[in-house]
């Protein structure tokens, strides 16, 4: 009610302004549309690895509006201004991030904050934003601190301190991760000592505050008995890991043979969805 209330608020107030040749253009701005970033960023890893062209679920609006602004900028083609941030979308923005001289993860077509605000300059704000945040040390590897944080609630959870194996932002430091380590918010955890209803745990605790997290054993690949835990929205992500993100969404294990996800089943959430429900 109070949204509504001042939505008409703010609509009587601009027609007040135009009516005594006041600053038109503040009015304007305000009602500019607003795309929501996390939902926008959850596209971008979901959409891509669809068989389909089904939508995510409350980024239409946002997508458009990204879209849009692209097309403005010819970089996309108007047939894929549609609402759905498939893999046109992602080398369209990923062309942009290059053309405001990002290289590397800043422009691996995912929107960050910035890049997305400058885009949407003069066409809408952006609500609901999100970040990596600064890289910090632990356990001898790197990290962000938005994964770092995740962590750190995933321990409270559990009850147990967490050791990692591997680490962040290390491209080609593990010929087995098939890159999904090179970028931010990945890392893969210790399980030694652990009983198989322990590492279970502590994938479902992972993944209640907003990672794709799957228990590996060697049968999988090469490598030992680890946890492998994927930051959903990282907007560091790696190319590689933003497949994995997505896969997760589809019900898949994040592996290349994108075999049935083998991991508990829960409510998917984003660590920012997590903490706005706690």
């Amino acid at each position: 009610m109070r949204r509504t209330w001042l939505a008409a608020g703010l609509t009587g107030l601009t027609g007040l302004c135009v009516a005594v040749g006041g600053p038109a253009h503040a009015w304007a701005t305000a009602a500019q549309p607003v795309v929501d970033m996390g939902a926008t960023v959850l596209a971008a890893q979901i959409d891509p690895r669809r068989a389909d062209h089904t939508l995510t679920p409350g980024a239409k609006s946002s997508v458009l509006a990204v879209e849009q602004a692209l097309q403005a900028r010819n970089l996309l083609n108007a047939q894929w201004v549609d609402g759905y941030f498939g893999t046109e979308t992602v080398s369209a923005y990923a062309a942009y991030q290059r053309s405001l001289g990002y290289t590397g993860l800043a422009a691996n077509g995912l929107p960050g904050a910035t890049s997305l605000t400058k885009l949407g300059q003069n066409r809408y704000t952006v609500g609901n934003t999100i970040g990596p945040g600064a890289k910090v040390q632990r356990d001898g590897f790197v990290v962000d601190a938005r994964t770092q944080a995740m962590l750190a609630e995933a321990q409270r959870l559990l009850g147990q301190t967490l050791v990692l194996e591997q680490g962040s932002y290390n491209p080609g430091g593990d010929p087995t991760s098939a890159g999904t380590h090179d970028g931010g918010g990945v890392v893969d955890i210790a399980v030694t000592g652990m009983t198989a209803a322990r590492r279970t745990a502590t994938a479902r605790a992972l993944r209640q505050v907003g990672f794709a997290a799957w228990v590996r054993d060697p049968s999988q690949g090469d490598w030992p008995w680890h946890i492998h835990a994927t930051a959903i929205n990282d907007t560091d992500l790696s190319g590689q890991a933003q497949h994995q993100v997505g896969d997760y969404y589809l019900g898949m294990n994040g592996l290349a043979n994108r075999g049935p996800d083998d991991g508990p089943r829960i409510p998917i959430n984003t660590w920012e969805q997590y903490q706005r429900g706690q």
